[in-house]
């Protein structure tokens, strides 16, 4: 093998370390044994003549410079990849390892009841799921796509919208049977709210109701307040008190009675869930299968 093909084997290695969290598993994604992923490692921080990782008996992360490598390399080296299916005429194939990130909501309200037909759609794809609320840093986080409810932050991502949701205001059969049935949004400063903290500003979202391009706040007031979407509908399902919440989050509980939609006349305000890609180029079959799943099961 020559210099050059050996430094790009070598380069393949340490990302499939990083990707895997450590030299036994890697080497079992490469095929090769445990030390003959640590050699490649060892005669990569020899060319480089720097420190890529800190080995522990429990763990392996990156230095500081082999985290500025992994970002450079791991993306060229998905190019690269794609580049040779496509000379194999296997470009449209769904297959390797596919590292999401996502939304935790949309995660096990959603895409975690359906993702069994995913993968079995795709026999020859390996899924990551890394729940998160923050976008973080895909490239050097590894991420081939994240899905979130925001808007496209100011950056060099590359943003698709895949639809919008609607927020409701919603309460169980129970907690309305136990204090009055609101008939309008301000009647609402009679209930307990459970209020939902902005990730962005650290203060609680603010109750808004649209209609017809009219939109009226309402000072709401509750015991609880909580930055996880997850528990603020288990919360409410407990029919501790009232919630806002994503329509895409509650239509099963909505459906089978356990919700009840209020005000819906006053449900306008809708957010939007975008696919985020770290490169302008097309994305690769396998993200652009997993956006379109999000979409299929979302709607």
């Amino acid at each position: 093998m020559s210099a050059d093909g050996r430094l790009l084997g070598n380069l393949s290695v340490l990302v499939a370390v990083v990707d895997t969290g450590n030299f036994a598993r890697a080497a079992e994604a490469l095929n090769l044994s445990p030390s003959g992923v640590s050699r490649a490692i060892s005669r990569l921080e020899a060319r480089l003549n720097v420190r890529l990782l800190h080995r522990t008996t429990r763990s392996v992360t990156l230095t500081d410079e082999g985290q500025r490598l992994y970002a450079e390399v791991n993306p060229l080296l998905s190019s690269l990849e794609e580049a040779a299916l496509s000379a194999a005429g296997d470009a449209h194939a769904v297959r390797g390892r596919l590292r999401v990130s996502l939304d935790p909501m949309f995660s096990w309200q959603v895409i975690a009841p359906r993702l069994g037909d995913f993968l079995s759609r795709y026999p020859d794809l390996d899924v990551e799921i890394v729940a998160r609320d923050d976008l973080g840093d895909l490239i050097a986080d590894g991420i081939d796509v994240a899905v979130r409810f925001c808007e496209p932050p100011s950056s060099s991502l590359v943003a698709r919208k895949l639809l919008d949701t609607r927020v409701l205001t919603v309460a169980t059969p129970s907690y309305l049977a136990a204090h009055g049935t609101p008939k309008t949004p301000r009647e609402l400063t009679h209930h307990r709210c459970l209020q939902f903290r902005d990730p962005i500003t650290r203060r609680p979202f603010a109750w808004e109701f649209h209609r017809r391009g009219n939109v009226v706040t309402v000072d709401t007031k509750g015991p609880l307040l909580v930055n996880d979407s997850g528990t603020m509908s288990a919360v409410c399902l407990a029919g501790v008190g009232i919630a806002q919440v994503l329509a895409v989050s509650v239509r099963d509980a909505i459906a089978d009675g356990r919700l009840v939609e209020l005000f819906p006349d006053w449900s306008g305000e809708t957010f939007p869930l975008y696919a985020f890609y770290p490169s302008r180029r097309h994305a690769p079959p396998k993200v652009r299968a997993f956006v379109d799943f999000c979409v299929e099961v979302a709607v």
